[in-house]
């Protein structure tokens, strides 16, 4: 007992350690990194629209329901389920009896967080890589066009060119260089995707089209999100549609096959600890109660 106690004890610093690693590099990414420099052809009207301070959708909005709703859900439903659940009610770690309610939370709380920094930093990476302008990068960068030559004299075709931008806020300049793919999109598909797997695979109830309305409602937030980056000149359409791909099969990845939410083990007892050495000796369990009747069993 006393090594698969170490074992688990390892397992969660080293699952903290990996998750605050991702966070760092997420973090000082947004600091540190500079977007790819692109230019422009002088007809592209895409880049030509208004900046508007006002966002539809916040990232106060987009991070606080994105984040706040999963776990409050995931609270919940998995207090449900391991208080109705007849075994398992206490593991083992480093050596100190755990509610498996805890050991829950641990799991699903920190795979879902998991998810989200890694479906993050995947489109952030995407975005510096690429540098696409934003439909309102010319109102932003603000260029001096008497100083730009817009029509090649020998082609009569327009030029492909590099502005001397003089931005009032060097930040929204870089911003304005952050398109593809929308980070809105997402981070609003990741989190309300995998919202719908969580509840497909943990809510039980008995009226039937109560499941299936919650999760239409998720899959509108997500939508009405990404329509809104479009509305509010933020992004073109195709951003939009590949940061809600990303996010969608970033979420399909962590709920199947990290939170493991459709494994049979991941019931709130001692086989979503994942390891079978907790019950293959069942006589060795029944003889070590019988001994020691204050034992629980994990």
């Amino acid at each position: 007992m006393a090594l698969i106690d170490i074992k688990y004890g390892v397992r969660i610093c080293l699952d903290f350690l990996l998750l605050l690693i991702v966070g760092l590099v997420l973090l000082v990414g947004k600091k540190t990194w500079v977007p790819s420099q692109r230019g422009f052809f002088c007809d592209d009207t895409s880049i030509r629209y208004p900046f508007v301070d006002h966002e539809t959708v916040g990232d106060t909005s987009l991070l606080g329901v994105g984040v706040l709703l999963p776990i409050a859900t995931i609270l919940g439903l998995e207090w449900q389920r391991c208080r109705s659940s007849e075994v398992g009610k206490r593991v083992h770690v480093c050596g100190r009896p755990l509610h498996s309610y805890f050991w829950s939370l641990y799991n699903n709380v920190g795979c879902f967080l998991f998810g989200c920094a890694v479906s993050q930093l995947l489109t952030d990476v995407a975005k510096y890589s690429i540098g696409r302008l934003r439909p309102h990068f010319l109102s932003i960068c603000n260029p001096d066009w008497s100083t730009i030559t817009c029509v090649d004299p020998v082609s009569g075709g327009y030029n492909y060119v590099l502005p001397d931008c003089s931005p009032k806020d060097e930040d929204r300049l870089k911003e304005a260089r952050l398109s593809f793919p929308s980070g809105h999109a997402s981070f609003s598909a990741f989190t309300m995707i995998y919202l719908v797997l969580y509840l497909q695979a943990r809510m039980r109830l008995r009226v039937r089209l109560v499941r299936p309305f919650v999760q239409f409602a998720c899959l509108l937030m997500a939508f009405y999100t990404s329509l809104s980056r479009v509305s509010d000149y933020k992004h073109h359409w195709s951003d939009v549609l590949f940061g809600a791909l990303l996010g969608t099969v970033v979420a399909v990845l962590v709920g199947v096959f990290v939170t493991q939410l459709f494994d049979a083990r991941s019931e709130c007892t001692d086989d979503s600890l994942g390891d079978h050495r907790y019950n293959t000796n069942t006589s060795a369990v029944s003889e070590m109660q019988r001994r020691h009747p204050r034992i629980e069993t994990c």
